[in-house]
């Protein structure tokens, strides 16, 4: 029994505190210095623009390399006249595991507000959701952020048509095993010219913002960076369309068919 006990505590020692803990994702998608910047319309207006940045920096959270990431988002013109939205999204990612050590949320639509602070302890399975309330979570659980920087990396090469891909994410502090489905290969025009595209459909939940499960598409360059090049979805209160506007820092080159 003694050395059974002694197993444990080993075991369980080296689990939170060694590497071996953690999984290990091959990125070939993205790399520090990253800044993509998209014009968001709400029908035919030119409403917010959005940015979303990999910072150069290298904070360390338990000893380990994090991407630390910023995503912003804000109203212009008249649209930020009648409705103002100032948005920031902040999140560091584990370098090698690509999963969530922090994530700040603060949201100002309209005078709606959120802010939320997250810190994850992925050796337990938990998260501080703030006033050291811990909520239970699933293993390799991503924040909003983060999950989206993880499904880039996935293998997509043998994709096949309604193939679903999932990743576990807490919204709100709650856990949701969010989907994508993928649709097929498509070529779009962008600002730069024709570009291949692989298409997707976000499984959504009915009745917040979207009336049906497949209001949302995305378009994500069929290359190694799985750049989102176009979204559109269909609200309850009109269509958002967002477009890639401006990129640099990317780690490797858009599959252009042509190129102004």
């Amino acid at each position: 029994m003694k050395y059974q006990l002694l197993l444990l505590v080993v075991l369980t020692s080296f689990a939170l505190n060694g590497k071996a803990a953690f999984r290990t994702i091959n990125n070939q998608a993205f790399k520090r210095g990253e800044k993509l910047t998209y014009r968001i319309h709400y029908g035919f207006i030119d409403a917010a623009i959005a940015t979303i940045e990999i910072k150069e920096e290298n904070k360390k959270f338990s000893d380990r390399n994090t991407y630390h990431v910023v995503g912003i988002g804000q109203s212009k013109g008249s649209f930020d006249f009648f409705f103002k939205i100032r948005d920031r999204y902040e999140t560091f990612i584990d370098e090698e595991a690509l999963l969530p050590w922090f994530f700040g949320r603060r949201v100002d639509e309209g005078g709606y507000k959120i802010s939320q602070d997250y810190i994850f302890h992925h050796q337990l399975n938990k998260v501080n959701v703030g006033n050291n309330k811990m909520v239970d979570i699933w293993q390799n659980t991503q924040d909003m952020l983060s999950g989206f920087y993880l499904a880039r990396t996935m293998d997509l090469s043998n994709a096949k048509p309604g193939q679903l891909f999932s990743v576990p994410t807490i919204v709100d502090g709650e856990m949701y095993n969010l989907q994508i489905k993928f649709k097929g290969k498509e070529t779009i025009k962008c600002d730069w010219g024709k570009i291949r595209c692989l298409k997707f459909v976000p499984v959504l939940q009915k009745g917040r913002i979207f009336k049906h499960e497949e209001d949302m598409v995305v378009w994500l360059s069929d290359d190694k960076n799985h750049i989102p090049i176009r979204a559109k979805a269909d609200i309850l209160f009109g269509s958002l369309k967002m477009d890639l506007i401006d990129y640099k820092g990317i780690a490797s080159p858009f599959a252009f068919i042509n190129f102004k």
